[in-house]
């Protein structure tokens, strides 16, 4: 057995711990609550919801009513895990409004309503005084069962310590008055208080689970074993069958749902004691694990019981004792009861602080504040005496409590708190969802609530024999059963579901009826803006502000004697500044400065008593009480309506904006800045200092790796320091915000916040393209340098392909063009000789052939030499008549002879473009206009637009679709009704076009098929030069003035040499040929006179045509006219023989054209002599 010594002591022992861990949370363990373990020792300090009720009483309540111990954890598991949200806003609200306790919420709410304030401390007082005694009574029965097993009997009193619970209580409050007073702001966290019920938390839970496992395991062989004990002695193992029905089951969750928040305790730890918004989404998931988990073994330890003991020999609640004790475990004995005391010591005094801090603040002060009995005493210090004593003056009663209600099961005792806490839930929750609610319907919903739950529920708890309201409780009073507590009206319900129907019902019901009585005061309906959150647009004000009269001296002097002069001194001095002010201590307070006084009272004596006394110092101004509570409510209208305003400019605006003091502290923002960051909205408030906010960023890793205090460093020497925009990259959002930081007058800084992510990702797009680019110019380089080799071979193949192609077209125009050169001029000796004989048919066809042969050829070198820039333009300015009259001269007998008319239009106008490369164009769009147009006419002319010429070609020809008009200018593309009508290949216009862009002369076309077309090429205008004579045709010669003319040819081609030979004979000349210079030498030596004109190939076996002719001119000292015959149609060529005095016939040579030059020549010569 176990020595009641050895009980007693670890009582203390554990006391003892309770207090050396309080003391290092206050002094050495501040690191660890503001720490990582914040959120951890938040959501365990939430255990003190699990009381002595649920270490003994779930037991018992199993063993009686089965199931029914579910419901205390249920509402807890939906109020504070599903609705974390709501706890969420809870606390925000808290933060804003500086709350104290739950009283201190309701009132505010309620336009700082004094009357609501008490009323709702007076429910909390009366509603934890039967919660505390239960835990007194759990603590008394818990060592009464230890006493009854060492020494068979019950003690009334234990040696030393005489009354046990009484001892333990007077313990408790000393633990309470020691760490749960020490600040006079009540809104200040108690650090000390907060580490000491997280270990409770952990103890309580640590010692169920070890009974349950014990009794479980040990005892009995699983839960199997303990069943089958039971089905042995005739016992029923369900519990379905003892518990309650559907309405009792529903009731019992409802209480619980409001107990979560509305006790005392648990709105002082989830709410008062919050540090940061965050916390609450840690407890939603935590603090319902912790309620699963200690509620594991309840109902193995309750059949457990049923199966040891027989009713009426143990008491149901102390079975969690018992049972260890029976099997003679005497250290799992000693577990349990320490467990036990856990749970009860952990309520009693975080219960007994709230309390008493809704006491001094909601009860005393306002008291005390209206009769001035502050005379000669420091308000501080009777605040924190008052809470004292409170604490010690609850802790009392309920002792008395425990001692009256007698036998009363814990349970029994428990709901009955839960009860009258939840009259406070219709003005708690009307308050967070109905601006309407007014203070005046709070008052009467709470006094009708609470009346009747103390008429229905708590007067029939408290019949004893001999009490004069026993006869009430059982007959009614005066007999009238109408009115019994526990039937109002006939209405048979159970006895709690009864009395929480009515006084809820009723409270309800007063509270709509009474607030829609009269409209909300200007005050109710500020403070129902704050709570109830609807976003409408402040109306402009219409109240007058009173002068407050009253010093900044006399202000600070005020709410110095409550939160005491350093404290005041830096908060007075922190707002002054954040409004980049100056404090004057003689100057006048402003409203400002009146409500953040009233503010800061808040956090020391509520919200009601704050404004109370700031309306008492105002009165000493000859302002009345009704008019100085005018001129606060008046002050706070006023600063709400100006933030409403601004907050609802700035709102609307897309970046985030801040506005910052010198020291950088926050004095306005938009929910934008919030939005971008993602930060806690309880972190975000007027006052708090950027690097806070930098600090939780940087703690997050929002700015990426790096030390804390280097990033929290460079991030402040960023706002202060970078004029032009920062861009900041978030993690792990990857969001990108520009900031930009405008300097105030005052040192403050005006910062907006832009999101430029899509910006920056466009940029990164780009980046990533030059990247991808450089990537890609890589890949493209490695591609290109394939491609290079690709190109290299394929430049070595497309330069050998271009090569080969300038080289195939120039060994075409060479090679090609040789043997053609010479089957031209076989066929034209054909032709004449055959005109001489009548029949000319055949050898005109075969000329004709090769004209076709002979104009690929040339168009195929001209796109090989356009493609490959090798055609340059030689600019110059010439009057376009000169051009016009060259075309129609050369088009004029084609058009003659296709029965077209050919019109020019003249025009004096000086063009600026490449003679030559602008006839060929136009060459081919007239001769295009000819060839398809099978009647008609063609036009040429021009039109001035400005500073441009637009030369314009006109047919009547067969026109062009709109759908080919674009194809028309590819290579070997041809409408299939021109294929028809003329011979080609389609590359007239591609020439035209290429033409074009070299010239940049741009080239137009609109057509309609059937009808015509017109060509447009845009050509400069430059200043008109002077007209220069037509020069007259010559006269065609005959055949025979060429006779006896010496031709000497030179060419490496004997083919060549033979056709050209044939052909100036038929000519009538006298040919002398050669195949080099040497061989020339050797005619010349040989006919031993000079030749009257010289045909020489450009290409020779040894050297070129051009150093022979000058060579030969040389020799013979005469300038003989000579006619260069080659394919190379590079302007080089043609500059070097114009320079020589030579003309140039690209091959394949035209006869006419030959023969019109030595005719000009003989003609010259014959006219010379």
């Amino acid at each position: 057995m176990v020595a009641s010594w050895a009980v007693i002591l670890s009582a203390l022992v554990y006391l003892c711990l309770l207090f050396a861990v309080a003391y290092w949370g206050d002094n050495g363990g501040r690191r660890l609550v503001e720490g990582r373990a914040r959120s951890t020792i938040a959501a365990l300090s939430l255990g003190v919801y699990c009381t002595s009720w649920t270490f003994f009483g779930s037991v018992g309540l199993a063993s009686h009513s089965g199931l029914d111990f579910l419901t205390i954890y249920i509402g807890p598991i939906l109020v504070i895990g599903f609705g974390h949200l709501l706890v969420s806003r809870v606390v925000r609200i808290a933060k804003t409004q500086n709350i104290s306790s739950i009283a201190d919420f309701v009132a505010a709410r309620y336009g700082k309503s004094e009357r609501v304030a008490a009323l709702v401390s007076l429910i909390a007082l009366v509603g934890s005084i039967p919660y505390i005694a239960l835990q007194l009574k759990a603590v008394s029965s818990s060592l009464d069962v230890f006493l009854k097993a060492a020494s068979g009997f019950t003690p009334q009193s234990v040696p030393v310590f005489g009354d046990l619970a009484l001892a333990v209580a007077l313990v408790l409050a000393g633990f309470a008055v020691a760490f749960g007073t020490r600040h006079t702001d009540a809104t200040e966290h108690q650090d000390g208080l907060m580490m000491a019920i997280s270990l409770e938390s952990v103890v309580k839970l640590a010692a169920f689970l070890v009974v349950g496992a014990y009794v479980t395991f040990v005892m009995f062989d699983g839960y199997d074993g303990i069943v089958a004990r039971l089905h042995a002695q005739g016992i029923s193992a369900s519990l379905l069958e003892r518990t309650s029905g559907f309405g009792s089951y529903i009731t019992l969750i409802l209480l619980s749902s409001c107990a979560a928040l509305l006790l005392p305790r648990q709105f002082h730890m989830t709410v008062v004691e919050n540090r940061a918004i965050e916390d609450v989404k840690r407890a939603a998931w935590m603090f319902p694990a912790y309620l699963i988990a200690i509620n594991i073994f309840v109902i193995p330890i309750a059949l457990g019981g049923l199966a040891v003991f027989q009713e009426g020999t143990v008491d149901r609640d102390m079975t969690v004792l018992a049972l260890p004790l029976f099997d003679g475990a005497g250290k799992i004995a000693i577990v349990a009861f320490l467990g036990g005391f856990s749970a009860a010591t952990a309520m009693v005094i975080v219960d007994s602080v709230a309390v008493a801090v809704m006491i001094s603040n909601h009860l005393a002060m306002p008291i005390v504040l209206r009769r001035r009995a502050f005379a000669g005493i420091d308000p501080g210090s009777f605040v924190l005496g008052m809470r004292r004593v409170s604490i010690v003056l609850v802790i009392l009663l309920a002792y008395a409590y425990y001692r009256a209600s007698g036998e009363a099961a814990l349970a029994a005792i428990g709901l009955l708190s839960f009860a009258a806490i939840a009259q406070i839930a219709p003005a708690f929750l009307g308050g967070l969802i109905w601006s309407r609610g007014t203070a005046l319907g709070a008052s009467v919903g709470l006094t009708v609530g609470f009346v009747t739950w103390a008429y229905t529920l708590l007067l029939p708890s408290l019949v004893w024999d001999g009490v004069f309201w026993s006869d009430v409780v059982v007959t009614g009073p005066f007999g009238i059963a109408a009115l019994k507590p526990t039937a109002l009206f006939g209405v048979d319900l159970p006895q709690l579901t009864h009395g929480v129907v009515w006084s809820l019902s009723l409270n309800i019901l007063a509270y709509v009826v009474f607030s829609l009585w009269r409209p909300a005061t200007a005050l109710e309906r500020i403070q129902a803006h704050v709570f109830v959150g609807e976003n409408e647009t402040s109306a402009a004000p219409s109240f007058r502000l009173f002068r407050p009269s009253i010093t900044v001296e006399e202000l600070r002097a005020t709410v110095a004697r409550y939160l005491g002069e350093e404290r005041t001194s830096r908060s007075f001095e922190g707002f002054a500044h954040s409004r980049g002010q100056v404090l004057e201590l003689r100057a006048e307070a402003d409203i400002h400065l009146l409500r953040y006084a009233e503010h800061l009272l808040a956090s020391a004596i509520g919200t009601a008593s704050s404004r109370l006394a700031l309306s008492l110092v105002l009165r000493r101004r000859t302002v009345s009480t009704k008019a100085a509570l005018k001129l606060l409510d008046d002050a706070s209208a006023a600063i709400q309506h100006s933030r409403d305003l601004l907050q609802h400019a700035i709102n609307y605006a897309r970046q985030g904006i801040t506005v910052l003091d010198r020291d950088l502290r926050l004095l306005a923002w938009n929910q934008a800045f919030v939005d971008l960051y993602d930060l806690p909205p309880n972190l975000v408030r007027i006052g708090v200092g950027m690097d806070s906010i930098i600090r939780f960023n940087a703690e997050r890793g929002s700015y990426g790796p790096g030390t804390l205090e280097e990033l929290v460093e460079a991030r402040i020497h960023s706002f202060l320091h970078d004029l032009e925009p920062v861009r900041l990259k978030l993690y792990p959002s990857g969001k990108v915000i520009e900031i930009r930081s405008n300097p105030l007058p005052d040192g403050g800084l005006v910062t907006t916040y832009t999101d430029v992510t899509d910006t920056v990702a466009a940029e990164e797009e780009s980046r990533r393209a030059n990247e991808t680019l450089e990537q890609r110019v890589r890949e493209r380089t490695e591609e290109l340098t394939r491609l290079n080799e690709a190109l290299t071979q394929a430049k070595a193949e497309a330069d050998e392909a271009n090569i080969s192609k300038t080289r195939f077209l120039a060994a075409a125009s060479h090679d090609i063009l040789q043997p053609l050169n010479a089957a031209r001029l076989y066929a034209t000796s054909l032709v004449e000789r055959d005109r001489e004989a009548g029949d000319a048919t055949l050898a005109e066809n075969i000329d004709a052939s090769l004209d076709a042969v002979e104009e690929i050829l040339t168009a195929l070198l001209d796109i090989s030499r356009l493609d490959t820039g090798a055609m340059k333009p030689q600019w110059s300015s010439f009057r376009i008549d000169e051009l016009f009259r060259q075309l129609q001269r050369e088009f004029d007998p084609i058009a003659r002879e296709k029965g077209l008319k050919l019109t020019f239009v003249p025009s004096t106008l000086t063009v600026r473009s490449d003679r030559r490369l602008l006839r060929r164009l136009l060459q081919n769009l007239i001769s295009n206009a000819i060839k398809y147009t099978p009647s008609g006419r063609v036009l040429v002319g021009g039109r001035r637009r400005g500073h441009h010429l637009l030369l314009e070609v006109w047919d009547t020809g067969l026109g062009i679709p709109p759908s080919k008009q674009r194809i028309v200018f590819r290579e070997f593309q041809r409408l299939d009704q021109g294929a028809k009508v003329a011979r080609g290949l389609g590359l007239g216009l591609s020439i035209v076009e290429r033409l074009g862009r070299v010239l940049s002369h741009p080239v137009t076309l609109k057509s309609e098929a059937g009808r015509g077309s017109v060509f447009r090429v845009q050509v400069p205008v430059v200043a008109a030069l002077p007209a220069s004579g037509a020069v007259p045709e010559t006269p065609a010669a005959p055949v025979t003035a060429l006779s006896e003319m010496r031709v000497l040819v030179v060419d490496n081609e004997p083919a060549i040499l033979e056709g050209m030979r044939l052909l100036l004979k038929n000519w009538g000349c006298e040919v002398w040929t050669a195949s080099d210079l040497e061989g020339a030498h050797g005619v010349l030596k040989a006919q031993r006179a000079n030749p009257d004109a010289i045909v020489a190939d450009y290409h020779l076996d040894e050297g070129d045509g051009l150093d022979l002719i000058k060579t030969l001119r040389w020799k013979t000292q005469v300038d003989t006219p000579a006619v260069l015959v080659t394919a190379d149609r590079t302007p080089a060529v043609r500059d070097a023989a114009a320079a020589m005095n030579v003309h140039v016939l690209n091959k394949p040579v035209k006869p006419a054209a030959l023969r019109a030059l030595l005719t000009q020549w003989r003609a010259t010569r014959v006219a010379a002599e």
